[in-house]
């Protein structure tokens, strides 16, 4: 198995930017496609982007499309989410996971890894 580790949440004012990591220990991370959720108080977990094992192709939600870039460095067994002009709506705990398949699934209850959570507030 693998297990993972998210980093780089925090305050940041609207249109600010932040840059979350995923790194990974146990099973190197090239075998995994791997997504960002996230997870506001009250709500369910929301799909925010995910990357291929290839890397070759990514997915992005509507919310997050043109402001997010998912990328992945193998060679630091880490997945990356950039954020960019954040919004107030931006603001919950983001996690990332991983699935043993070429594909990465949108639905949360699909993947097997997941990290403890970096928190991202967005103020207005």
């Amino acid at each position: 198995q693998v297990q993972l580790v998210e980093s780089g949440g925090g305050l940041v004012q609207a249109g600010g930017s932040l840059r979350l990591s995923c790194a990974a220990s146990g099973r190197t991370f090239s075998v995994y496609a791997v997504g960002w959720f996230r997870q506001a108080p009250g709500k369910e977990r929301e799909f925010v982007t995910a990357i291929s094992r290839s890397g070759g192709s990514a997915y992005v939600s509507a919310s997050v499309r043109g402001r997010f870039t998912i990328s992945r460095d193998d060679a630091k067994n880490t997945v990356y989410l950039q954020m960019n002009r954040l919004i107030p709506e931006d603001t919950a705990v983001y996690y990332c996971a991983a699935h043993s398949s070429s594909n990465p699934p949108s639905r949360p209850n699909e993947y097997a890894y997941w990290g403890q959570g970096t928190q991202v507030t967005v103020s207005s």
